[in-house]
C-alpha cells in the first residue's frame, strides 16, 4: 500500500540549528503548516526571525515574490513544547549526533503523534537501523538527509534502515522532489552514500601529504584541474578539520576499523593543534590577515627540445591527444600504436602515463604523468622522475610536458601520482557501495555531483576510462604498499573481466 504526504500534511522539525531552519523553510515554502521546536528557549522563535531576514533578502533579489514569502513564513509555527505538535503528519528531527539522544527524541514523539506520521532523522552518520531499535514502530523511521546549506543543496539522501517500509521510503522520496530536491535511496550503512564514497578524497591526498610527496597547493591545483571546484586541502580547511576528521573516524570505527578507511596522522595533528581549517585561521592555509595564499607558477609553453626520435605509444584518448598535440607544436614522430604503454619516447627517455607504479620501478630515464582529463590548455599536471634518471631528467619531463600543453607541477616518485590515484579510489569505493546494495551506480553518480559538487559521478569517470586499467592501478597500489587499503572491489574487478574482449 502506498502513502503520500500531502501539502495538508503538518511538519514538525525538531531542532531549530542552521539544518533544521533550513528544512522549515522548504516546508514552508512548498506548502505546509511547519511547527518548529527546539529545548533550547527561544532557539525556534530566533530561527523564524532569521528566517524572516532571508526569505526578505530573496524577495529583494527578485528570486521570489513577496506574497510567497509572506506565506511561507506565516506557516512556520514556533513551538515552546512538543505536546503542540501531536496534529503533525510527518517529522523530521536535526538535533545533535547522538544516538541515545534520538533514540530518547523518537520514543518521545511515538507517544505524542499518531500511529500513521512517519518519522525523519536528519543524521549525516549515524545508523537509522539503530536509531530505530526499542521503537514501537520502527518500520516508520527513516533517513531524510539534507545537505547544508539546506535551501540551495538539491540532494536529499533517502536512507531505510533494516525495518523501514518501503512503503515510507518512497513516500519520503516523492516528498523530496516535491520540496524541489533530488532524492537518492540509500541503505544504512556507514556514510550512506555521499559521506563513504568522498573518504578516499581526503585519505589518498593526506596519505602523499603524509609521506611528504607533494605540497597541499599542488595536490589542490592538480585536482581543480580536472574539474573538482576545490582541492581536498582547502576544501577540508572549508569544512573544518576536525568536523572532516570526526566524520573519517567515525566511518572507520563503524567500518569494524577497515584500514580503507583509517583516519590520518597529518589531520590528527592538526587536530590537535586547534587548526581546524578557515574557522580557526590556520589550517593547510593560513588565514590570518596578510598572510598570501601559495599557488603555482602559471603555465609558460616550452620551445620543443632537441631530439633525434620522438615516439608516441598506445592507442588509448590519451595517446591520440599527445599525438595531437605532437602535431600542433610541429614535432615529428611515428606512433606504435600496439604498445604496451602509453606515452612518448624521446630518444632514450620515457614519458609515460601512469599505471600506478613510480617511475622507479620502470626505468633510468623514465618520467611518470598523471591522468590528464580536462581538454583544457596549461591544466596542472603531475610528474614524477625515476630516482635512476639523470640529474637533467626533471627539467627535460617538464620541457615535454609544456609541449604538450601542460602546465607540469614535480612531485616525489609515488605511486598513481595524484589524480589517477584519487580517482581510482573513489570509483573503487562507490563499486563497492554498488556492490553491498548501499546505492545504485545512478544514485551515486547523483549524490557526488549534488552533495559535494563533483564535476562528475564515480561510474561517469568509469564510462569514460577503462576498468582494467582502474583495476592495474589499484593493484599496483596494493604491491607497493602491501595493505587492505587498496583492495579492488570485486564488482569493478568483474566488470575489468567483462570487458575483456
Amino acid at each position: 500500500m502506498s502513502i503520500s504526504i500531502s501539502k495538508d500534511t503538518a511538519v514538525l522539525v525538531v531542532g531549530a540549528g542552521i539544518m533544521g531552519a533550513g528544512i522549515a523553510q522548504i516546508a514552508a515554502q512548498a506548502g505546509h503548516t511547519v511547527f518548529l521546536f527546539d529545548t533550547k528557549e527561544n532557539a525556534s522563535v530566533d530561527a523564524k526571525a532569521k528566517l524572516a531576514k532571508t526569505l526578505e533578502g530573496l524577495v529583494s533579489k527578485g528570486k521570489l515574490d513577496a506574497s510567497t514569502a509572506e506565506q511561507a513564513l506565516g506557516r512556520i509555527q514556533p513551538l515552546s513544547e512538543l505536546d503542540k505538535a501531536s496534529s503533525a503528519g510527518l517529522v523530521v528531527e536535526a538535533i545533535i549526533e547522538n544516538l541515545e539522544v534520538k533514540r530518547g527524541l523518537f520514543k518521545q514523539l511515538e507517544g505524542l503523534l499518531g500511529k500513521d506520521a512517519i518519522l525523519a532523522t536528519n543524521t549525516s552518520s549515524i545508523s537509522v537501523t539503530a536509531i530505530a531499535n526499542g521503537l514501537q514502530y520502527p518500520e516508520r523511521l527513516v533517513g531524510m538527509h539534507f545537505f547544508n546549506p539546506v535551501p540551495l543543496m538539491k540532494l536529499v539522501e533517502v536512507v531505510s534502515g533494516l525495518q523501514t517500509k518501503p512503503e515510507v521510503a518512497e513516500a519520503i522520496f516523492e516528498l523530496s522532489k516535491a520540496w524541489g530536491k533530488v532524492p537518492v535511496h540509500a541503505r544504512s550503512t556507514p556514510g550512506f552514500i555521499v559521506n563513504r564514497i568522498a573518504r578516499p578524497y581526503y585519505a589518498e591526498n593526506l596519505a602523499l601529504l603524509h609521506e611528504q610527496a607533494v605540497q597541499p597547493h599542488v595536490l589542490d591545483a592538480c585536482l581543480r584541474a580536472v574539474g573538482f571546484r576545490m582541492g581536498p586541502c582547502e576544501l577540508m580547511d572549508l569544512i573544518g578539520l576536525d568536523t572532516n576528521y570526526s566524520v573519517t573516524r567515525s566511518v572507520y570505527e563503524a567500518n569494524f576499523f577497515d584500514k580503507r578507511y583509517v583516519p590520518s596522522a597529518v589531520q590528527r595533528d592538526l587536530v590537535d593543534g586547534g587548526l581546524f581549517g578557515r574557522k580557526s585561521g590556520q589550517g593547510f592555509y593560513d588565514y590570518r590577515e596578510g598572510t598570501v595564499k601559495p599557488e603555482i607558477t602559471s603555465f609558460a609553453p616550452a620551445d620543443v627540445p632537441a631530439a633525434d626520435k620522438v615516439q608516441v605509444h598506445g592507442k588509448c584518448v590519451v595517446a591520440k591527444r599527445l599525438a595531437e598535440a605532437l602535431t600542433a607544436a610541429k614535432v615529428s614522430f611515428t606512433h606504435e600504436s600496439e604498445s604496451a604503454w602509453t606515452g612518448l619516447s624521446i630518444d632514450d627517455a620515457q614519458l609515460r602515463l601512469t599505471d600506478g607504479r613510480p617511475a622507479s620501478q620502470l626505468g633510468k630515464e623514465v618520467a611518470v604523468f598523471d591522468l590528464p582529463i580536462s581538454k583544457e590548455p596549461g591544466q596542472a599536471l603531475a610528474f614524477a622522475v625515476s630516482n635512476r634518471a639523470s640529474a637533467e631528467a626533471a627539467d627535460y619531463a617538464a620541457a615535454w610536458l609544456r609541449v604538450l600543453g601542460f602546465n607540469p607541477q614535480p612531485m616525489a616518485d609515488s605511486p598513481a601520482l595524484i589524480v589517477a590515484r584519487t580517482l581510482s579510489m573513489l570509483i573503487n569505493e562507490a563499486a563497492d557501495a554498488v556492490q553491498q546494495g548501499v546505492c545504485s551506480e545512478a544514485g551515486a553518480d547523483a549524490a557526488m555531483k549534488l552533495g559535494v559538487n563533483y564535476p562528475a559521478g564515480p561510474f561517469e569517470w568509469l564510462a569514460n576510462w577503462d576498468a582494467g586499467k582502474i583495476v592495474q592501478i589499484l593493484d599496483h597500489l596494493e604491491a607497493f604498499y602491501r595493505g587492505e587499503r587498496y583492495r579492488v572491489s570485486p564488482w569493478l574487478r568483474l566488470k575489468a573481466w567483462q570487458e575483456v574482449v
